[in-house]
């Protein structure tokens, strides 16, 4: 953008964010600082991001002809998607007619929408490192690949999906069509597809955040944050921490990886590579094209946080990836299911020295739904995790009378 208007004037420059979960929010917080005016769409009412843009929009997002009919009753300059289910074809078209910039491009949403897009990209068309793998569309084909040609341990997950949900790593055939069934319960749309990958005997997963933003010239540049570190259970990341140690050949391995997949993609804005890594050697695993769970933690590490790098990207604006201090996140779950909530140990829990806190909004609580997530520097990483694990749990979310 050459110039910033002014939010609800004829000169505002206009931002769409197709999900508002506690991602989009942070965007969104981001793009106001800089004066934009910002649009939240998501499935279902008074989502975070709901809270905090100039507008607000409940549809189905998979919905080609409603999310076409939004975006021309609003008419953003971007749209920005946050979530994977998403129309991605109508995406596609709005780009074609030049009716609005998608973010990072239309071809990245849809190949990222599904693992198996972008696997293919990456193994097949750039010749990255991956695990084994093979996609399958029935039990009998999924039974006959793992005894073909991927063996045991390996990892089942649905083609779409987010935060873990669906995934199984299994060790032997009595666990096949268990986890084949949990693939299809947790795939974010209904898909008989699952892909089946060979275990990798890594040392440690990082996130590499990679920016794809303007130099002084105009030209696309592209930037890494600091490695991000992080512990999952069941596939949902609940820990993070940066930075993570890495030999400098692994680092600049996993750097090529990136910008590798990131160039190929395209556009401008922040992408979350996700690589394993096991002494100097790194494989490619999946790539989000927008900010990442695990990224949260540059809240309290980085001069500028993933939220503020991607919307400076899309604006076209110099962007920092410094590392102020090492710091962890922890994240905070629900406990309870409810729809009346209260946070209890709140002024507790940022009583603790280097302390910060990120309660989410949502309106319903589960008893694994992500309701905040606790922050904390320290000298050293270690340090840092231990402190971020005390502050969540500090904080207790219960039932509201």
């Amino acid at each position: 953008m050459k110039s910033l208007g002014t939010p609800l004037s004829p000169a505002a420059t206009r931002v769409m964010l197709l999900g508002a979960g506690e991602l989009g929010k942070e965007v969104i917080i981001a793009l106001q600082r800089l004066g934009v005016e910002t649009i939240a769409v998501d499935r279902y009412e008074n989502a975070p991001g709901h809270q905090v843009a100039h507008h607000a929009f409940v549809i189905d997002m998979r919905d080609a002809k409603a999310l076409t009919a939004l975006i021309e009753q609003v008419k953003p300059h971007f749209i920005v998607p946050e979530i994977e289910a998403i129309a991605t074809d109508a995406l596609a078209a709005v780009e074609a007619a030049g009716t609005a910039r998608v973010v990072p491009m239309a071809r990245a949403t849809q190949l990222t929408m599904d693992r198996e897009g972008i696997r293919r990209l990456a193994a097949e068309t750039l010749g990255l490192p991956t695990s084994p793998y093979k996609f399958c569309n029935t039990l009998d084909e999924l039974k006959a690949a793992i005894q073909d040609h991927i063996g045991y341990p390996c990892v089942i997950k649905p083609l779409m999906s987010s935060s873990g949900k669906g995934q199984s790593k299994i060790s032997g055939s009595d666990d096949i069509e268990k986890a084949w069934h949990y693939a299809m319960e947790g795939g974010r749309v209904s898909q008989q597809r699952v892909i089946v990958e060979g275990f990798i005997d890594f040392d440690y997963e990082i996130t590499l955040l990679t920016v794809r933003s303007l130099d002084a010239e105009g030209k696309v540049q592209t930037s890494f944050c600091a490695p991000i570190g992080h512990k999952q259970v069941d596939g949902d990341y609940v820990e993070s921490w940066q930075p993570h140690p890495m030999s400098q050949a692994a680092l600049e391995s996993a750097q090529h990886i990136a910008a590798s997949i990131t160039q190929d993609l395209g556009g401008q804005g922040i992408f979350g590579v996700e690589l394993f890594v096991k002494g100097d050697q790194v494989w490619f695993s999946e790539v989000s094209p927008r900010p990442h769970d695990t990224g949260m933690v540059t809240m309290v590490t980085q001069r500028q946080n993933e939220f503020e790098l991607h919307a400076r990207a899309i604006l076209g604006l110099p962007v920092s990836t410094a590392l102020l201090a090492p710091g962890a996140s922890a994240v905070i779950y629900g406990g309870v299911d409810s729809k009346n909530v209260n946070f209890d140990g709140v002024a507790e829990a940022l009583s603790i020295p280097q302390s910060d806190l990120r309660l989410f909004g949502k309106p319903e609580s589960f008893t694994k739904r992500r309701m905040g997530v606790a922050l904390a520097y320290d000298d050293t990483v270690e340090a840092a995790r231990e402190r971020a694990k005390k502050i969540a749990a500090t904080v207790r979310v219960s039932a509201a009378e």
